[in-house]
Parts: structure tokens; C-alpha cells; sequence
């Protein structure tokens, strides 16, 4: 028998089958076979993990940030290892359009994943060249626009933290493409809710929330920064509840998909961030660990649905997300599926 597109079946090695679930998520245009991509930045542009994971197994794959010139990056040092995670300042450093054209879209369309492409300026007319450029081009079926990377002096988060110029940005970008148009947003802001306003009025498809927190970290022996430009991105396991909490913030925001990411470790990790609204997740850090750590969080995530006798994902989206205003209120003693999974008070 023939699988239908999006029903992954999860089997043990070392033992019977275990159930099969409908993980299909629908991104704008853009249908994923499951819900978990890889983070840009973590996962170069696709075609050098290809040697080592299934990348048709994922739900995506998401590139390394492009801009119109090719970028160097900052000075070394630009990784730093903290004690739950990571700190990077690598500053977007990519080929540029026309070497991304010319020797990457090739391997892209061979990869056997859906394949969304990052794009990132320092001006909203730089953004447009980029859509301009790459709108139709085939093998990509989504655009995921870097408005949040907090390691570059022009362009970056803080200049991307403005409703207005976001709503603005977007409005120009939708008539210049026909796929997926996916915002990445900041977490150091007054209100990531807003931004995913902003980016739903603009006519964005879909909101990742979100990037990776501003952090520091000093050399006492050395009596140096580790990090030759101070700052860095924060990442893995010490942002998950705050990543969690502004990614549920936003889902409650909006009305089109939020993608959850930061922190992100394992299948349970992914589920919660499902549980509060997100409609996929991507993995980050934790490819830097495990190359292959993309398709074991969606191995557990499987197994942990099929357990609890769960066949379809989205009746699981959003179990465990009562609206902001609705945070302190008393839960609904049953309803949600939730509720209905959560062990009873002998």
C-alpha cells in the first residue's frame, strides 16, 4: 500500500511497529510532510548534511541567510560554548545572491525536502532585490526573511523591531513571490505579539518565534570577552522557556502558523512548543551536537503520540495554550486533549 503524502510511520528497529500519525502542516502554499525543519544557520545550506541525514525525511530544510553581497562574517572568535547551550556571533557571513543562484540552487532542488530559503538586508529595498531575484526560482518553496539576527551592526534586530516598518517591508515583499513568506522575529522586544501583527497584516504566511537571545560571556582567566564582537546569539537548552513563552505569545497573536524555535532538544521539547500553539518547530543547536538530532526529535515526537493514541498532530496543536488573558483563570476540568492525556489525582 502506498503512504499518503504527511502520514509519517514510525517503526522500532528492535521491535513491532508502533503506529503511524498524520504530521502535515500547511505553511501558506507550502505543505510539509512534518513539522520539524532545521533552524538557518545550523544546517549550512542544506547540501552538507545530505552525506549524513535523510533530509526527505524532515519537514524542511531552512538555508543559511542570503544577502545581495557576499558577507564574510565577523571577526573570529564567533562561537562560544555556555553551560546550557551556546553563544554566536557569526554575522551572517554567506556566498551573496549570484553564488547562491549559481552553485547553491542546483544542490538545493536535489536534496528531496522542501526547501526554504532565508533571505536578509539591511533595508527593505534590499529584501525586494533578493524576492525579486528568487521569487519563482524553482526548488524553493518558502521564504523565511531574517528580521532578527542580533550579531550584525546594520540590518539586524533592532532595526527590524518595528511594527510599522515590518507590516511595510512584508506588504512590498507578498506581490514579488507565490510561495511560503515566512517572518523571523525577535525576542528581545517590548512585544513579540505585535511584531506577528504586524507581520500577518503585511500579508506574511507564517511567524518563526524565534531567534536567538543577546547574551555575553566573559574569560576571567584570559580577562577577555570570549566573543570578539562581545555580544552574541544566544541558543539551546537555557532559552527554551523563554522561547516557549513568546513563541505561545505570538500563536495567540495571530491567526496564521507561528513556527516555534529555540531550544529545542528533543521530541517532547518539540511538543510542547506544539502544545502551545506552534504549527511546526525547527531544530537549531542541537545539529551541532547530533547531525542527525532533526530526525530524532520527530522519531520521539511520533512515538510519544502514538503512546497516548494520538493519530493526528493537530489535535495536539494548541492543547496546552489558554489565551494570555485567559493565563490565570482556572482550567477546564476537561475538553482540550490535554486534559484528556493528563494523568488523574488518585
Amino acid at each position: 500500500m502506498t503512504k499518503r503524502p504527511g502520514l509519517a510511520e514510525r517503526s522500532d528497529p528492535t521491535g513491532p511497529r508502533i503506529g503511524s500519525v498524520d504530521l502535515m502542516v500547511r505553511i501558506g502554499p507550502l505543505t510539509l510532510l512534518n513539522p520539524v525543519l532545521t533552524a538557518s544557520g545550523t544546517f549550512g545550506y542544506g547540501d552538507e548534511y545530505a552525506h549524513v541525514v535523510d533530509l526527505g525525511t524532515l519537514g524542511g530544510v531552512i538555508t543559511k541567510t542570503v544577502t545581495v553581497k557576499p558577507r564574510p562574517g565577523n571577526p573570529p572568535t564567533r562561537i562560544a560554548e555556555t553551560p546550557a547551550g551556546m553563544l554566536n556571533s557569526i554575522g551572517l557571513e554567506n556566498v551573496g545572491l549570484e553564488r547562491f543562484r549559481r552553485e547553491k540552487l542546483p544542490k538545493l532542488r536535489e536534496l528531496g525536502a522542501a526547501v526554504v530559503a532565508s533571505l536578509g538586508g539591511e533595508t527593505p529595498r534590499e529584501l525586494a532585490r533578493l524576492m525579486e531575484a528568487l521569487g519563482d526560482e524553482p526548488g524553493i518553496g518558502g521564504f523565511e526573511i531574517n528580521f532578527s539576527c542580533p550579531n550584525v551592526s546594520k540590518g539586524g534586530a533592532r532595526y527590524w523591531a518595528v511594527p510599522r516598518r515590518l507590516e511595510r517591508t512584508l506588504l512590498m515583499l507578498r506581490p514579488l513571490t507565490r510561495r511560503a513568506l515566512i517572518a523571523k522575529l525577535s525576542p528581545d522586544v517590548t512585544s513579540v505579539a505585535d511584531l506577528a501583527k504586524a507581520c500577518e497584516q503585511g500579508g506574511a504566511d507564517a511567524v518563526t518565534a524565534v531567534n536567538t537571545f543577546v547574551g555575553m560571556s566573559v574569560d576571567l582567566d584570559h580577562v577577555r570577552n570570549r566573543l570578539n564582537r562581545s555580544t552574541g546569539g544566544l541558543s539551546g537548552p537555557a532559552i527554551k522557556p523563554l522561547a516557549l513563552a513568546r513563541c505561545w505569545e505570538a500563536a495567540a497573536a495571530v491567526a496564521i502558523p507561528v513556527i516555534g524555535s529555540g531550544g529545542i532538544m528533543s521530541g517532547r521539547d518539540a511538543l510542547e512548543f506544539i502544545g502551545v500553539g506552534a504549527a511546526a518547530v525547527q531544530v537549531g543547536t542541537l545539529s551541532f551536537v547530533r547531525p542527525r538530532g532533526a530526525g530524532e526529535v520527530l522519531d520521539e515526537m511520533v512515538a510519544w503520540l502514538v503512546e497516548r493514541g494520538v493519530r493526528r498532530l493537530d489535535d495536539w496543536r494548541g492543547s496546552l495554550a489558554p489565551r494570555p488573558d485567559e493565563a490565570c483563570a482556572p482550567r477546564p476540568s476537561r475538553g482540550t486533549l490535554a486534559e484528556r492525556l493528563r494523568p488523574r489525582r488518585r
